[in-house]
């Protein structure tokens, strides 16, 4: 099965007097279950690209498929229910609510969601374990390294088991060794659970790990490589 599917995607932006073109007819299939690195330099248009995929930018022109549904042309409703049910994110910058703690945090979407407050502590307890912050539910993030922050932002990403996870430079505030850890844990959970990991990066480290790199330039992708088979 194709779990994302981007035909002849587009996308301009206005950057001054010039025109910078972020995408540049993309064409791009990642079947369900892949793991998946996009690598380029700073505006190379890999962030673009994964924004496009989640919905959280629309292209100029062409088309986005998820799971076999056509997302790009989607109201604004729409799509913030398929992100809420379909789609986790991992950031950069963590995004966590500085007033919850770790696994309220965690909680927050299961409660938009409208899981039941039982089933929700059960879950992010769960998860918390998994991703191997037993003990640490009740702190909030300052009071958390930036590694252990990261892990709260992967729970509350795959707590609900989406079948798509999206992660922009998730180990850019991270250490060598925290970063390893977290794309170890990437790894385990793209194999346990089938989840389709791609990831924006420009770390050597990270791409190491994924089984298909995506390198851009420019907004074109240039190299598709099966890490695999190399």
């Amino acid at each position: 099965m194709t779990a994302v599917r981007c035909i002849d995607l587009c996308k301009t932006y206005r950057q001054g007097d010039q025109d910078i073109k972020a995408l540049d007819h993309v064409n791009l299939d990642i079947e369900s279950g892949g793991f998946v690195c996009l690598s380029a330099p700073s505006g190379g248009g890999k962030t673009t690209l994964l924004n496009a995929i989640g919905g959280l930018d629309s292209p100029d022109s062409g088309e986005v498929w998820i799971a076999g549904r056509r997302i790009d042309n989607l109201s604004k409703g729409e799509l913030a229910q398929l992100r809420l049910t379909q789609i986790g994110f991992v950031f950069q910058a963590y995004n966590l609510i500085p007033v919850l703690s770790a696994r309220e945090n965690v909680e927050f979407v299961m409660q938009v969601q409208g899981v039941p407050a039982a089933e929700r502590q059960d879950k992010s307890r769960a998860i918390l374990k998994e991703v191997g912050l037993q003990g640490l539910e009740d702190r909030r993030p300052a009071d958390m390294s930036g590694g252990q922050q990261q892990r709260v932002a992967v729970a509350r990403a795959i707590v609900s088991r989406p079948e798509l996870v999206l992660a922009d430079e998730p180990t850019a505030n991270l250490d060598s060794k925290t970063s390893d850890e977290l794309m170890a844990l990437f790894v385990e959970l793209n194999e346990h659970h089938n989840t389709t990991f791609v990831i924006a990066t420009h770390d050597q480290r990270v791409m190491s790990y994924a089984r298909r790199l995506i390198r851009m330039l420019d907004g074109r992708i240039i190299d598709d490589i099966d890490q695999q088979a190399a």
